[in-house]
Parts: structure tokens; C-alpha cells; sequence
């Protein structure tokens, strides 16, 4: 069973899984901000790989992104911090059991190799990837047998505007669970979340295989509740860079932010 498999067994709800993008704010917070998100008691982290042309980012992901990127941060580079991660308990603390995300996108993957991507990112414990820009079709054909050959979860994202139809075959193709975006804008706009609420209610009437997590414009304690009464969890990325941004200590920062969504 894997980490998110694992996760979700354990803990229904109030699922909350941070994004931070690898490299920022600067090249060696990687780790230091990794570690604690864990410690502070988040349930998953979603570790994003900074690339030039981030198709679903917002303004402030895209601006973290384009820092990590002049800081030198590579997928090669990021494979190298996280290489002793799960093997030590002075480096990753409870690392064992808190499943870590990749988010990114194809072109920096598809140049390092699809094949030895998967490969590399399971050695150094990575769980499960989140590619926005790879097609369905494309998953189906090509790619998904690569990720299940190499036992990674793959997320896939479905919109408000998503068909019925679409959204079923997309649960079928994802594990570990389904990304719901919570409007078809970029990261973090904010929500009507009133309008998020019935859609949500309409994922839980498809009865999907997978759980949910929402995402997009999850901002606070009142946002990440909110999501948790209609799906058994929430992503929190834009708010978290932002608290990151001008932080002497990010391992300060984070404890700080975390714990004023969780207590």
C-alpha cells in the first residue's frame, strides 16, 4: 500500500497538503522547509518543480518558481537534496510516513527522461506525481504504464467545467486522489465559495473512487475548513509562499502558518 494509500486508511478528513516550491526561497530551503511542514503536522506535502512556463500558476507560484529557477534549482538538483531524505531520521524526522508529491510539468521531464524521472524519484521516496499538461490520452498510451511500472500515485485535476463523463474516466486513471480545482482560474484567485460548495456536492454525488482534495484559493483556517465539510481535504499553496517570501527563518515561517490553519 502506498503513502497516500496509507494516509488516506488512516485519516479521512481534514486532510491538509501544503505545496512549496523546491529552491525557494533560496536553493537549500528545500529540505529546511520540507521538514517543517512535517513537523508541524501537515499530512502531505506537494513539492513543486520550478519551470519557466507554469501553465496553472498564479502570479505568486510563477514568481517563486522563476527565484528557484535563477537560485539554481534543477530536477537533477532537487533528486540530489532529497537523495538521504527517507533514510535518515535526523534529516527527514517523520519523513517515513508523510507522502511527498511532485508537481511540475512535462518539457524539464521530458528532458531529463520520462523513464529515469520515475526511476529517480522513487529512490529518493517521492510518492506520486501531479503533471497538469500531461493529456489524459497521452497518460493512457504512453506514460501510465511507466508511473504504474515504478508504483507511483498519479493525481489528475478536474474543473468545475469538467463533464461528467470526463471526470469518471479521470478518477479511474488517477490514485491515491482526485485534485479538484476549485474554479478554472489560476492559483490563488479568490473563490465564491459558495459556488465551490455545489460543486463539490456535485463530485460527491458521481460516487468516485478516489478521495478529494480541493485546491485553488485555500488560503486560511475559514477557506481550508470550509473545504474540509464537503471534501476530505485541502491544498494550500499561494498563501504559503506568500508567508515564505520575506522570511529569515523558513523553518519559523512555516511553523507559524501551519498552525494557523491547524489549531
Amino acid at each position: 500500500m502506498s503513502r497516500i494509500a496509507e494516509l488516506f486508511k488512516r485519516k479521512s478528513n481534514n486532510i491538509l497538503s501544503v505545496y512549496c516550491t523546491a529552491g525557494y526561497p533560496r536553493l537549500e530551503d528545500t529540505l529546511k522547509v520540507v521538514c517543517a511542514l512535517q513537523s508541524s503536522g501537515v499530512d502531505m506535502i506537494e513539492l513543486g518543480m520550478p519551470y519557466s512556463d507554469p501553465l496553472a500558476d498564479g502570479p505568486v507560484i510563477q514568481h517563486s518558481g522563476t527565484i528557484a529557477l535563477h537560485n539554481g534549482m534543477t530536477i537533477r538538483k532537487l533528486f540530489e537534496q532529497l537523495r538521504d531524505f527517507r533514510k535518515s531520521p535526523s534529516v527527514g524526522g517523520v519523513g517515513e510516513a508523510v507522502p511527498i508529491i511532485l508537481m511540475g510539468y512535462m518539457n524539464p521531464i521530458l528532458q531529463y527522461g520520462f523513464k529515469k524521472f520515475c526511476a529517480d524519484a522513487v529512490s529518493v521516496g517521492i510518492d506520486g506525481l501531479i503533471l497538469p499538461d500531461l493529456p489524459e490520452y497521452e497518460f493512457e498510451t504512453e506514460y501510465g504504464t511507466i508511473v504504474k511500472k515504478y508504483g507511483l500515485d498519479f493525481i489528475f485535476l478536474v474543473t468545475p467545467e469538467t463533464s461528467e463523463e470526463r471526470i469518471k474516466n479521470l478518477d479511474e486513471l488517477s490514485t491515491g486522489f482526485l485534485y479538484a480545482v476549485s474554479s478554472s482560474s489560476i492559483t490563488g484567485k479568490d473563490k465564491d465559495f459558495s459556488a465551490v460548495e455545489k460543486y463539490l456536492e456535485r463530485l460527491k454525488c458521481i460516487k468516485l473512487k478516489n478521495p478529494i482534495l480541493v485546491g485553488f484559493g485555500i488560503k486560511d483556517k475559514l477557506t481550508f475548513d470550509a473545504a474540509c465539510v464537503h471534501a476530505n481535504g485541502a491544498i494550500i499553496g499561494t498563501a504559503f509562499i506568500k508567508a515564505l517570501e520575506n522570511a529569515k527563518d523558513v523553518e519559523q515561517a512555516t511553523k507559524k502558518f501551519i498552525k494557523s490553519i491547524i489549531d
